[in-house]
């Protein structure tokens, strides 16, 4: 019934530890994990957790193209994902896994995710200003419609998934893979779901921000907010929009914030296959922000 995905980049003494207080909460499940550090093999550390499935990869493939290896090999119906960095409560996912086979326009269900220094995150709101997507904390925290699923903490229908195209590597190394995910579960139609009883404990950015510099982490989230805009955006208006805003900016972020600039770059050198994945969707850019106001 249930696959569960945990990919994983280099922090292995995190994943053992997590992977002690997780499992007991996973027995009976399939759990796999990918790690996505082809230079070190992770094979004896896992060696005392012999439910588990091991993929190593030959080449890194970023965090997209890790979970989508998983999604590959797994066989259930439901995908649980999984970062190396959430330590479970409990049992309470399969709370996600009843929604989704009860009502079949759930795409995916995310959890309530506290955060180390106490706080609570994973609802999460999606709008239009100034010319870019962007995207927030929720302003509540009830049960309802979310903006995005997020990748590390959530559930998902597996043939949903693959409908709709699965994770996409143009986002690789990380970030914005999981918002591009189900943003184009909402153009084919789908929902996602934020459950607030559905409780995980996560670190955010303790793996990222440990092994990436700031500096690259800012012009990679630059760079995947263009690729989403370009990819995904239909409204001609929206798109106007954002083509005069990036020029109105060009001059101010050339000297004040170079990692726009050179994220651009990056975006506009991958502009044919971004091009290329462009699709035609059931319902429009209006519609979906509009659930969001």
């Amino acid at each position: 019934m249930i696959s569960v995905i945990i990919p994983t980049y280099k922090n292995v003494a995190q994943l053992v530890q997590n992977l002690k207080t997780n499992i007991p909460f996973l027995r009976g499940y399939e759990i796999i994990v990918v790690n996505d550090f082809p230079h070190e093999s992770i094979q004896e550390a896992l060696s005392p957790f012999s439910e588990i499935i091991l993929i190593e990869n030959k080449m890194n493939l970023g965090f997209a193209g890790a979970v989508h290896t998983g999604i590959a090999a797994s066989q259930h119906k439901y995908i649980f994902l999984l970062n190396s960095d959430v330590v479970l409560q409990d049992n309470s996912y399969l709370k996600a896994v009843k929604q989704l086979a009860e009502d079949k326009n759930i795409f995916a269900v995310s959890f309530c995710q506290k955060e180390k220094d106490g706080g609570y995150v994973g609802k999460n709101s999606i709008y239009w200003d100034r010319g870019f997507f962007q995207h927030k904390k929720a302003d509540e925290f009830l049960n309802g419609i979310n903006g995005w699923a997020e990748g590390g903490a959530c559930v998902i229908d597996k043939k949903k998934y693959y409908e709709i195209g699965g994770f996409d590597t143009l986002y690789s190394p990380f970030y914005w893979e999981d918002i591009d995910l189900s943003y184009r579960a909402w153009k084919t139609g789908y929902s996602i779901y934020f459950n607030r009883d559905i409780v995980v404990e996560h670190h955010h950015e303790s793996t990222i921000g440990k092994y990436f510099d700031r500096d690259r982490i800012y012009k990679t989230v630059y760079r995947n907010q263009f690729i989403f805009i370009w990819k995904n955006i239909s409204d001609c208006k929206l798109l106007i929009g954002h083509v005069l805003w990036t020029i109105r900016m060009l001059p101010i972020m050339l000297f004040k914030d170079r990692a726009f600039i050179i994220g651009l770059w990056n975006a506009l050198l991958k502009l044919p296959s971004i091009i290329n994945k462009r699709k035609q969707y059931k319902i429009n850019d209006a519609a979906i922000l509009d659930k969001f106001k």
